[in-house]
């Protein structure tokens, strides 16, 4: 649901309206790629409204001596300060021919005057609707399957709704997450109920994100649940992984990364980036090791290498739990 991206080459200014996070992130995510695409060489300057100071835009947004092209992206723009608004209004009016500027702002009240004022001068606007209807998440679906080059059963898509709910960054991860591990040109009702049979809110990566965030006794019962409605353990093993491997992921990061360069240096979306940071505390280098080397043989278990998968995805989970504090 986003309107006002007709245009392939990225305008000097661009603000983007709307308070659904993930399709925010991606409008903002699409500028920033399309003016790396131009310059590959440009620095990318990500900030938070409420950290930019009065002046910075003019800093950064001033000419270089070695014509060097810079992108600044600034998140939350409503919580600007009414001087920086009225320095960033006036920017548009006039905005430099080497830099691009992207303005994210959820829209409501607070900070009206930037919105009024950029659009005002001239900027390009990128609205992104609040998805509200079960047609619409449908057709989110749809698109997201179609993103990944492939296509999804009327049937199959209304079942993965049912079974991973509204929540628009669930639903794409889980698309995602079909697309990568089915192989049919069309993915059928019968592939969503391998992934997704059982309580609508009990995935694996349910399973997952209690066990990382140390809740014992839910990530337990979820399993349990999860096994007894036919998931298969190898599914809850991988989820399990994935988790981990986030978390790896993030905490190795270099520090001097912030924003979308981050999240194009590791290849995942801000919003799972902020997800997997706050999931992080607690955690340490030896205790993540230890989880993903017990996670690793409980792969090796459910794959006929053990007894038992139910006892050695339980005995997994405790461990990693365990050792969430383990520095």
């Amino acid at each position: 649901m986003l309107l006002g991206m007709a245009r392939t080459d990225p305008a000097p200014v661009t603000l983007v309206v709307g308070d659904e996070e993930l399709l925010a992130e991606r409008a903002v995510s699409a500028v920033v790629a399309a003016a790396r695409a131009a310059d590959a060489d440009a620095d990318v300057h990500d900030m938070v409204g409420s950290k930019v100071g009065a002046g910075e835009l003019t800093q950064l947004t001033s000419p270089s001596l070695f014509g060097d092209r810079s992108i600044v992206v600034i998140r939350s723009a409503q919580d600007l300060g009414k001087d920086v608004i009225a320095e960033v209004v006036a920017y548009a009016k006039a905005p430099s021919d080497d830099t691009v500027l992207v303005l994210a702002h959820p829209g409501g009240v607070k900070g009206k005057a930037l919105v009024d004022g950029v659009k005002k001068a001239g900027a390009q606007v990128v609205t992104v609707s609040k998805i509200t209807k079960p047609g619409e998440r449908l057709d989110f679906i749809k698109g997201e399957i179609k993103r990944a080059g492939r296509g999804i059963a009327a049937d199959a898509a209304q079942a993965l709704l049912d079974a991973v709910g509204n929540d628009l960054r669930e639903l794409a991860a889980a698309c995602s997450q079909l697309a990568y591990d089915t192989e049919d040109k069309t993915i059928t009702m019968a592939a969503v109920a391998r992934y997704h049979k059982g309580r609508a809110e009990v995935t694996g990566f349910n399973v997952a994100d209690s066990a990382v965030e140390g809740r014992l006794a839910e990530a337990l019962e979820q399993l349990r649940w999860a096994l007894g409605t036919g998931v298969a353990p190898v599914l809850l093993v991988s989820a399990l992984a994935g988790g981990l491997r986030s978390l790896a992921k993030v905490g190795g990061a270099p520090r001097n990364l912030r924003g979308g360069q981050l999240a194009s240096h590791l290849g995942m979306p801000p919003w799972k980036i902020d997800r997997v940071k706050r999931q992080l505390n607690g955690w340490g280098p030896e205790g993540l090791s230890r989880a993903i080397q017990a996670v690793a043989a409980a792969d090796e278990q459910v794959k006929g290498g053990g007894a038992d998968p139910a006892y050695a995805l339980e005995h997994t989970v405790q461990l990693i739990v365990a050792n969430r504090t383990g520095r």
